[in-house]
């Protein structure tokens, strides 16, 4: 395969930043392309994708109904591609890409040790592996033909990491290593570094904004990236750990979880986060219930969406930073101690939010205008992780 980037071969860089451009087809590269399929072919409308122990469900979005059954040994995750048919799975060999449409896997592979975080934007999707730090980022909608050219940036030490691809080609990628994480930089179109922050200890998660502003969680606060510049937002507590985020580009404001415990084993935090990219203030919000990683959503108009372990999905009008209405969805549930293990999870694409109930194996429907559920349906095992296609 032929790499066509808009970087330059190679790109040297100074002192700890430095690190390595590769633009092969090698190393962390996809291999295969769209394999032949034995079976009478499938198309799934507004497909889902939903995780359970020993497979992925692929699901009608428009009637819940079950439309293929993928058999996948281990512990799955799956995100949007970034196109109007491919989901993103994370396995223990790396990324392979599930042609939902079609309920099948593909044999597009991107290889790598543990791979972690799936970003979207401006037409780019960019993955992150990091037991090798390896930042991946193609165009989706290559995905049809096959395997897509991609761009891989290396960073200096793997880590769990994030990176984000903006629309003029510069590159926001996590610094650490093993032991710690302490910040971004953020490299131009050539991969030479223009910006750098190490003010954000333990840094997880990522969220774009309206006006491409990018959110950067930290143990104490946030970093704010927009139009060249980083800047950090304390959290009102020294430790205020905002480490799972959700974005709105029709919305300045960045919604996000917020834990103050330190030392808790598991910490079930009952305030959320609103960011306001536009004048850097950090408002807490009590929605009265806790919530998880897989909790935080928005909408289509921006309202920023918590699910509940009461059932419910709060509403939240990010301007207000108040709970405007309660959508009751399920009955109340307890978060697992083991974070891989089954709860109920929200995905929302355009005006439907969908939300899985572990506890009877069903998932639901949500017109989140009309703040009612529109469908239920039970599957056939335990749902886990819930994602779909990123737009129709």
């Amino acid at each position: 395969m032929t790499t066509h980037a808009r970087t330059t071969p190679t790109a040297a860089l100074s002192g700890v930043a430095a690190a390595v451009l590769a633009l092969s087809a090698c190393g962390g590269q996809p291999t295969g392309a769209a394999p032949e399929d034995a079976s009478p072919p499938v198309s799934v409308a507004e497909p889902l994708a939903v995780t359970y122990d020993g497979g992925i469900y692929v699901l009608d979005g428009t009637t819940l109904e079950l439309a293929g059954d993928i058999p996948l040994e281990g512990f799955n995750r799956v995100n949007p591609a970034g196109d109007d048919r491919h989901v993103m799975v994370s396995t223990s060999e790396g990324f392979q890409v599930l042609d939902a449409s079609a309920a099948r896997l593909t044999d597009i592979v991107f290889p790598g040790a543990e791979p972690g975080h799936v970003v979207r934007h401006a037409g780019r999707t960019v993955l992150f592996t990091d037991g090798t730090g390896e930042v991946t980022s193609f165009d989706p909608a290559q995905l049809a033909e096959g395997a897509p050219e991609t761009e891989v940036y290396t960073t200096e030490e793997p880590h769990h990491g994030v990176a984000v691809e903006l629309a003029d080609g510069e590159l926001l990628v996590t610094i650490g290593n093993e032991e710690e994480r302490t910040g971004i930089m953020v490299l131009d179109a050539n991969r030479e570094e223009i910006a750098r922050s190490e003010e954000c200890p333990g840094v997880h998660g990522e969220a774009t904004a309206q006006d491409e502003t990018v959110v950067i969680g930290c143990e104490d606060g946030v970093l704010i990236y927009r139009d060249g510049e980083i800047t950090k937002v304390d959290s009102p507590d020294d430790y205020g750990r905002i480490g799972n985020q959700a974005g709105s580009e029709v919305s300045p404001i960045v919604l996000g979880d917020y834990k103050r415990d330190a030392d808790a084993e598991l910490e079930r935090p009952e305030q959320v986060s609103l960011i306001d990219t536009a004048d850097g203030d950090l408002t807490l919000v009590d929605i009265g219930t806790s919530y998880t990683f897989r909790s935080l959503a928005r909408g289509p108009e921006g309202e920023a969406l918590v699910l509940g372990t009461d059932g419910a999905v709060h509403v939240i009008d990010p301007e207000a930073a108040e709970v405007v209405e309660t959508i009751p969805v399920m009955d109340a549930w307890e978060e697992p101690l083991e974070w891989q293990q089954p709860r109920p999870a929200i995905f929302v694409r355009e005006g439907t939010a969908y939300v899985t109930d572990p506890a009877t194996s069903e998932i639901h429907a949500i017109d989140i205008a009309a703040r009612e559920i529109l469908t239920t349906a039970t599957l056939p095992g335990t749902p886990n992780e819930l994602s779909g296609v990123a737009a129709h």
